[in-house]
C-alpha cells in the first residue's frame, strides 16, 4: 500500500512550523500509524535527512504517549483507540493522511509531533496522593467498597492521561481528565480524608496551566480512547463546589447592639 503522509514539521517551540508531504510506499495493512512513521524515518535517515520526531512508549494502547492528530481527529478516526492502535488498513490505498501534534495552549510544541504535556502531571501533583498513615497493609476485604462505587472508580481510573480530551475540546479544557482523576479517589474510602483539598487544588491548577473551561461540547468524550464519560465532569464540578462550601469560614451572626 502507498500513502502520502502530510506531516507537521516544526524545529522548536519558536519555529512557525509547516506541513511537509512524504510519499511512503510498501506499507503493510497491519502496520500502525507509528510503524508507518518509523518506516518513513528509516528512509529519511538513509537520505541523510532529519527524521520526524514523535512520541511513543508501550504501543499497546495503555500509556497514551502516542497521541497525535490524524486526519483531524485526536488519535485518528477510529473510536476508542490510541494512535498506536490505528492500522493502515483503515485508510484507502493512495490516500493522503494528515498527521499533526495535539494543539492547545497548555501543550506547547517541543519539536515536530512532540508536545509538552507536563501540565497534566502538574494537575495530578496538585491533587497530591493519599497520605493517610494506615500502618501495616490491611486485609483486602477490611475496607468494604460497594460494587457500584468500585465499578465507577475503575471506569474513572481507566484514564491514561493522553490529552486527547484537551486536543478535541474547542476550549482546550482538561475537565474530563481532571474529573476522572478526582472521581477515582472520591468514590473510595481511601480518598475521603483529602477529598476537599484535592478537588480545590486540582481545579485551581487547571486554570493556572491555561486550560479552558467546559462548555458541554462533548467532544472530549467522543475523542477519549478509553471512552471516559462526561459524567465525571459533572462530578468534578460538584466536588469543587462542595469543597468550596465546606472550606468557607464559619459565619457568625451579630445581633443588634
Amino acid at each position: 500500500m502507498n500513502y502520502t503522509l502530510r506531516v507537521w514539521r516544526q524545529k522548536n517551540s519558536l519555529d512557525k512550523g509547516r506541513f511537509v508531504d512524504y510519499e511512503v510506499g510498501g506499507v503493510a495493512p497491519e502496520m500502525s500509524i507509528l510503524d508507518t512513521l518509523d518506516l518513513l524515518n528509516e528512509r529519511l535517515l538513509q537520505k541523510g535527512e532529519e527524521p520526524v520526531a514523535f512520541e511513543s512508549d508501550c504501543r499497546e494502547g495503555i500509556c497514551g504517549a502516542c497521541g497525535l492528530f490524524v486526519n483531524g481527529y485526536p488519535h485518528g478516526p477510529q473510536k476508542g483507540t490510541t494512535t498506536c492502535e490505528v492500522r493502515m488498513r483503515l485508510f484507502a490505498d493512495g490516500a493522503t493522511i494528515v498527521i499533526e501534534p495535539f494543539r492547545a495552549k497548555a501543550f506547547p510544541v517541543v519539536k515536530d509531533l512532540v508536545v509538552d504535556r507536563s501540565s497534566l502531571d502538574r494537575v495530578i501533583a496538585a491533587g497530591g496522593f493519599v497520605s493517610v498513615n494506615t500502618g501495616n497493609a490491611q486485609d483486602a476485604n477490611s475496607i468494604l467498597v460497594g460494587k457500584d462505587r468500585a465499578a465507577k472508580a475503575m471506569d474513572a481510573a481507566a484514564c491514561i492521561g493522553c490529552g486527547a480530551c484537551v486536543a478535541a475540546c474547542p476550549n482546550a479544557a482538561a475537565m474530563l481528565f481532571a474529573g476522572a482523576k478526582v472521581t477515582q479517589l472520591a468514590l473510595l474510602a481511601q480518598g475521603n480524608p483529602e477529598r476537599e483539598r484535592r478537588a480545590l487544588a486540582m481545579r485551581e491548577r487547571l486554570d493556572l496551566e491555561g486550560f479552558g473551561n467546559c462548555s458541554n461540547e462533548y467532544e472530549c468524550e467522543a475523542a477519549c480512547p478509553k471512552k471516559i464519560s462526561v459524567s465525571h465532569i459533572a462530578r468534578l464540578n460538584w466536588e469543587y463546589l462542595r469543597a468550596a462550601a465546606l472550606s468557607e469560614p464559619e459565619k457568625v451572626e451579630v445581633g443588634p447592639g
